[in-house]
This record gives structure tokens, C-alpha cells and sequence, in this order.
């Protein structure tokens, strides 16, 4: 029988930080905020900073997201993680 209890430790909703790295370019915040914002109801912009990397050529973008779910978080990874601009997701 399986056991019925959640595979997380994490108590929802909570405050949740999502980070994202890419190569740097004019849109890598932008589409990093477009993919969280399909799964969160609401992102204010303080929510969203971003961090270049030493020489540049990365940017790091972390959201601030109030999760509701494991599944909500699963789903912002998995389309984060599947674009071709996104190097990492923590």
C-alpha cells in the first residue's frame, strides 16, 4: 500500500526562492519571469532580482514565489529546466 503523505518536507503555502542561470542577453529576466508567472497567481516585482555573473556572460535571476503546492513547484522547474536558455535551476 502506498504510503499517502506528502514526498516533501516543505508545509504549503510558504515562501519559496526559485533561481534560474543563463547565458546573459537583453530577455533572460523577462522570459525566466514569463514562465514563473504561468504558475503563480501573484509576482510583484520586488519578487524577481537578478545577479550578473563576474565576467558577464551569466546571469543568475531569483524569484520569490509564494508556493502553494509541491506540484506548483514541480511544474515551474520542469518548464523552467526544458528551455533551451536556461542553463540551471536551484
Amino acid at each position: 500500500m502506498a504510503d499517502s503523505t506528502q514526498e516533501t518536507l516543505l508545509e504549503f503555502p510558504c515562501e519559496f526562492p526559485i533561481k534560474a542561470m543563463g547565458i546573459s542577453s537583453d530577455n533572460f529576466d523577462a522570459l525566466v519571469v514569463e514562465i514563473v508567472r504561468r504558475h503563480v497567481n501573484e509576482l510583484p516585482e520586488a519578487a524577481v532580482s537578478s545577479k550578473q555573473s563576474s565576467g558577464g556572460k551569466y546571469t543568475s535571476v531569483t524569484v520569490l514565489i509564494q508556493a502553494t503546492s509541491k506540484a506548483q513547484l514541480d511544474a515551474i522547474y520542469q518548464e523552467l529546466s526544458s528551455h533551451e536558455l536556461v542553463k540551471y535551476v536551484l
